[in-house]
């Protein structure tokens, strides 16, 4: 393809494009090759012609979380720019599982739970993207289509020596741990993804760096303008340890309730707060580097800035003023020890309709069947553990049964309460 130098473009698209490319790189880890990003902008504002912008998405749960917002918000920014936003929901690569910073092989998932997944996924999508200018693509669309011969001719445009250069495979090359065959094959089918859709740019976590690379091969291979990358950074859980992840449990779901919003993102170290600021939210330069400030003086207290963090989470998914409202019951709860305004009730019927008497009510089976715990088994672990309490009285015995005579508030956990009333 011929290409125009840039010092050719005349001054209104050169400052354009400067322009996109300041909004643009904030946040990111690695623009490669810049000076090619650079080039496909400034065509991109000379010839009226918006880049096609991708990010792939696995619906390997039902949640999209804080961690996955910090590429999506990227691709907002590109979307408002005037660009086409592309998202492949991986129906296909998520048979295989990425096996990016995997220590084993991915337990592998049902067609019809992933399938479930993604409708979820793309409900939740449109929390942060304009859904009428976005295109949401699956990517079994064409692998489903792919006869045997075409798998044969994508295999041959890799090595088997470059897949194992990768970080995660050479890894549990030297720790003797298994690497199964159809795991070499993600990044090419990532790759294709690529090809399929014709992308300019992809955008990923810094752990997708050797995925997108491999974008640029494959496309070259099948004789496409290579796409250029924008990695971001990874959010790190709630734990403070290791990535933001479902499977982890150390996740904020931007699909959960404000009051849940708000009590996990209570629940990060105060050494996360600043990088949530910079990667969850849209504040403004001026005020993350007033928001440092107060984090180093030892004259501000940390959870004062994690309450207005929370505030402003759960703004940017729900309402607006429901921030406010979510920390106001936080303190109340936590900080007076007082009961929320609204919890679930359950009344004598709906307990026999969980096949428990309201003369012996099974506490296990009580947490189990209300959905305060997924079974009985855990139900019995946060009982032994002390997570549990009747009335502000801490239960450990997990064989307690009691009888509803009076209201009784049952609590599991910091943030679960349920009601039950005799009549």
């Amino acid at each position: 393809m011929e290409t125009k130098q840039l010092e050719e473009f005349s001054g209104a698209t050169q400052r354009e494009a400067r322009r996109q490319w300041e909004v643009l790189k904030r946040g990111t880890v690695d623009m490669l090759p810049e000076d090619e990003f650079l080039w496909k902008l400034h065509d991109s504002v000379e010839h009226h012609r918006p880049l096609r912008v991708k990010q792939g998405f696995d619906p390997t749960s039902p949640d999209i979380h804080l961690g996955h917002t910090v590429g999506i918000r990227k691709l907002k920014q590109f979307q408002d720019l005037g660009h086409t936003i592309v998202l492949i929901v991986g129906d296909y690569t998520a048979l295989v599982g990425d096996p990016s910073g995997r220590s084993a092989t991915r337990p592998t998932l049902s067609y019809d739970d992933i399938m479930q997944n993604a409708e979820t996924y793309q409900e939740q999508f449109f929390k942060i993207l304009d859904r009428e200018s976005t295109e949401v693509c699956f990517n079994g669309d064409w692998f489903k289509k792919m006869e045997f011969r075409q798998t044969i001719e994508l295999a041959s445009h890799f090595t088997i020596a470059r897949l194992l250069e990768r970080d995660d495979f050479a890894k549990r090359m030297r720790n003797n741990t298994p690497i199964s065959m159809h795991e070499l094959f993600y990044p090419l089918m990532q790759g294709y993804d690529s090809v399929a859709i014709r992308a300019d740019v992809e955008i990923g976590a810094t752990e997708q760096t050797f995925n997108l690379l491999a974008g640029r091969t494959i496309q070259e291979a099948y004789g496409q303008p290579p796409q250029v990358i924008l990695t971001m950074p990874i959010l790190v859980g709630l734990d403070g340890e290791k990535k933001m992840s479902k499977s982890l449990g150390n996740y904020v779901a931007i699909d959960d309730p404000p009051r849940e919003i708000f009590g996990r993102v209570m629940s990060i170290p105060d050494k996360l707060i600043y990088s949530y600021y910079e990667l969850a939210t849209e504040v403004p330069e001026s005020e993350l580097a007033d928001i440092r400030q107060q984090l180093e003086s030892s004259k501000v207290n940390p959870m004062e800035i994690k309450k207005r963090l929370g505030e402003l989470l759960v703004d940017m998914y729900h309402s607006p003023g429901e921030g406010k409202a979510a920390r106001e019951e936080f303190e109340r709860v936590f900080s007076r020890r007082e009961l929320p305004d609204e919890m679930p009730a359950l009344g004598p019927n709906e307990l026999r309709q969980l096949e428990l008497d309201p003369k012996a009510i099974y506490l296990v089976r009580l947490i189990a069947g209300a959905g305060l715990a997924k079974s009985n088994g855990e139900a019995r672990k946060l009982i032994e553990s002390g997570a549990v309490s009747l009335n502000g009285e801490k239960i450990t015995d997990s064989s307690f049964e009691f009888a509803l005579e009076t209201d009784v508030v049952l609590k599991v956990g910091k943030r679960r309460f349920l009601k039950l009333t005799p009549a």
